[in-house]
């Protein structure tokens, strides 16, 4: 007797999405900024992230860079001591923009990129630096994804 469930996928295979290559982040260093880091590094992180139709939506993405744009603003006051004391809440947008990936709302690679830019942030000019970046990186988003 043929079991009719036999070729059917498990439950977990239904769920496993399609995986896009790994970026390699390495080239996005906040310490000190390649000349290229706001222009064509930017640009290329913007077409991978920009990939993935499914997930990554620029209203999402502007969520998170927002955060990012009001930590700079308020830390441009603080002294070192009072940034480093705020500094757990700002690498708490890791958390943040992984319960997004649990939801299925960003990418691995969106993900990646925002844990490897905060894993960067030890003081005010690191901070400042990402918020560069991800001006840059929205400004290429939005090339990449005009329609949405």
């Amino acid at each position: 007797m043929s079991n009719q469930y036999h070729n059917r996928p498990t439950e977990q295979q239904r769920d496993r999405k399609p995986t896009t290559p790994a970026a390699d982040w390495s080239k996005i260093q906040l310490d000190t900024p390649p000349p290229e880091l706001f222009d064509t590094i930017a640009e290329q992180a913007a077409k991978i992230i920009s990939t993935d139709r499914n997930t990554n939506k620029p209203s999402q993405l502007r969520g998170f860079y927002d955060e990012i744009i009001n930590w700079d603003q308020r830390s441009r006051q603080w002294t070192p001591e009072t940034f480093q004391e705020h500094l757990p809440l700002i690498k708490m947008l890791n958390a943040k923009v992984a319960y997004a990936k649990g939801r299925n709302l960003v990418d691995e690679n969106y993900f990646s990129l925002i844990r490897h830019g905060l894993s960067q942030i030890k003081e005010k000019k690191h901070l400042h630096n990402f918020k560069l970046f991800l001006e840059a990186f929205h400004g290429f988003y939005k090339v990449e994804r005009p329609k949405d």
